[in-house]
């Protein structure tokens, strides 16, 4: 094999465009393949932890995002009817100090625009629909949709919750409907919060049901919710569906004032299923591995999901940097043994929807840093 392996990643989302990024900064042959036929600014928000804004500063970014996003002072948790402060987790001046980075909720297409535009010209392709790959043992054939082919040394899958990755290593499955839907939407910052100021990152809480509110821009001017609310059953054939004021005045009725001012002032609304899986049984075969939502989708009642996915790409090469991307069955092995446990902590942990509805210590999410934590051998 070469000195230096070609490595394809499959899919251009969080996950697959930082591990694009670091790979390319840390001088290896990467090249990075999307189905889509280019990035839109898709409306959903995103939280950005201490343990992201690290590998953001190894990318080369973390100046322009903290200029760019909100930096909240806590983290609220609310009672659905009166507004009482369940939990108050400090972010702000305290994560900067405490983590040694900030805390960030931006838009989400604006991140993914920002880490884009930090990739070496032609080394992102669009239009690239993965339909069959092949592992041949000394070489990896990938076929896409154009009738394009490719060959390479290694493939990261990172192509989401319905990975064709997946599919090659362990036989295509759906993954499961969690009886949850999760409500979306991105708008202008209505001028009446109702009985209480908006908090710059707050949760409302009930017994069954949820709404998730933070600013997206540093000027507060746009605002994004979302939601957790069970409905029994999802057609898997879609992705996600429109929603209206109405469905959500349904689904949060008698809720406290100022949510309802926030549902009153929403513009466009969209639902998608919470879809999970149960843990892999492994997470590489022979030249592919797979990495977030391919490897370890989860719901999004922790805001880690993007972040673990990013977290992957960075152990992954870290790993690759530590014995070499040549002995890449050591590589996977050194990746998956440094991730599965914290991956599995923050699946089941958001599985649970309990994160920071009291006034818990939040250090072992925030904290981590992927760069510095010592790596267990396999």
């Amino acid at each position: 094999m070469k000195s230096k392996p070609r490595i394809a990643i499959i899919g251009a989302g969080l996950g697959g465009t930082a591990g694009a990024a670091l790979l390319a900064k840390a001088g290896f042959d990467v090249k990075l393949y999307e189905q889509a036929p280019a990035f839109a600014r898709i409306g959903a928000g995103i939280h950005l932890g201490p343990n992201v804004m690290k590998i953001m500063r190894r990318i080369g970014i973390e100046d322009e995002l903290n200029r760019m996003g909100s930096h909240p002072d806590f983290w609220y948790s609310r009672h659905w009817q009166t507004g009482d402060e369940l939990a108050a987790i400090p972010l702000g001046d305290y994560a900067l100090s405490h983590y040694g980075a900030s805390y960030l909720t931006v838009h989400r297409g604006d991140f993914h625009a920002m880490m884009t535009a930090a990739l070496p010209p032609g080394l992102l392709a669009f239009n690239k629909k993965l339909t069959e790959v092949k592992d041949l043992g000394d070489v990896v054939k990938l076929h896409f949709t154009d009738g394009t082919t490719e060959e390479c040394d290694i493939v990261i899958g990172a192509d989401g919750v319905n990975s064709k990755l997946r599919d090659a290593l362990l036989g295509p499955e759906l993954p499961k409907y969690s009886g949850y839907v999760g409500h979306r939407a991105v708008f202008p910052t209505p001028i009446d919060s109702g009985p209480l100021p908006y908090d710059m990152c707050v949760k409302w809480w009930s017994d069954d049901r949820h709404m998730m509110v933070y600013y997206v821009t540093e000027k507060r001017d746009e605002i994004y919710y979302v939601t957790g609310v069970p409905e029994a059953e999802w057609d898997m054939t879609k992705s996600w569906v429109p929603s209206s004021q109405e469905e959500m005045r349904e689904a949060f009725d008698g809720w406290h004032p100022t949510v309802q001012s926030l549902i009153n002032g929403t513009k466009e609304i969209s639902k998608w299923p919470l879809l999970e899986r149960d843990p892999l049984p492994l997470w590489s075969r022979g030249r592919i591995v797979l990495l977030g939502d391919a490897c370890h989708p989860m719901k999004p009642h922790m805001a880690q999901g993007a972040a673990m996915a990013i977290e992957d790409a960075a152990m992954l090469v870290r790993c690759f940097q530590e014995v070499g991307a040549e002995n890449h069955t050591l590589a996977f092995k050194l990746y998956e043994k440094n991730r599965t446990e914290r991956a599995s902590r923050v699946q089941k942990v958001s599985h649970d929807n309990t994160w920071l509805r009291t006034n818990e210590n939040p250090d072992w999410c925030f904290g981590y840093d992927v760069f510095n934590v010592p790596l267990i051998q396999p």
